[in-house]
């Protein structure tokens, strides 16, 4: 949508600067020579820039695609790249080392296509992409309630971020943290 609204931008300027030197130069509500704060004697004479059309920024600046590069065809998706390491959660066949990768699905995670769609559902709102991996900052108060023993560290990158993060079960904030990341996480509900 950005990139979209500085098209939207860019054009209307770019014919702007084509046509108001014209309508300037030439225009019917002139009644003589304007006076103009260019020297036209010195040093400084011969340097004056040339007026005529701003050139188009083709290809569009870094910041318009948040500085990923993405190109016509990658995706966001095409980047998440992450090693799930989970232990102790009491689930069969959950503990383990997992490999997942999103777009296309692959690797060794046992819910991959389910992980993939949650990781591209948080990607998809900027809240999800701030808060998906973030830690629980230090000092927040937390229910002291234990939700077991497991612990999991997701290390790798997601959307071309690097992401090295753990989860637990330790108090509530990390088990709604935990819950937040299923089905990257195996449910120990």
């Amino acid at each position: 949508m950005l990139r979209r609204l500085a098209l939207t931008a860019v054009v209307p300027l770019a014919v702007l600067a084509t046509a108001v030197p014209a309508a300037t130069a030439s225009g019917a509500a002139s009644s003589g020579p304007v006076p103009s704060v260019a020297p036209t004697s010195g040093p400084f004479a011969a340097a004056r820039p040339a007026l005529g059309p701003l050139p188009m920024p083709l290809p569009l600046p870094g910041f318009l695609d948040d500085g990923e590069g993405t190109g016509a065809g990658e995706t966001d998706e095409a980047r998440t790249r992450l090693t799930v390491s989970v232990e102790n959660t009491g689930v069969p066949g959950a503990d383990g080392t997992f490999e997942l990768e999103c777009g296309p699905t692959g690797g060794t995670h046992p819910e991959g296509q389910a992980a993939c769609d949650r990781l591209a559902e948080a990607g998809a709102t900027r809240a999800g992409r701030q808060e998906l991996f973030r830690e629980t900052p230090e000092g927040t108060m937390c229910t002291m309630i234990h939700g077991g023993d497991a612990f999991a560290r997701i290390v790798g990158t997601w959307e071309g971020r690097a992401v090295d993060t753990t989860a637990s079960c330790r108090d509530g904030c990390e088990i709604a943290r935990w819950n937040s990341l299923v089905p990257v996480l195996p449910d120990v509900r």
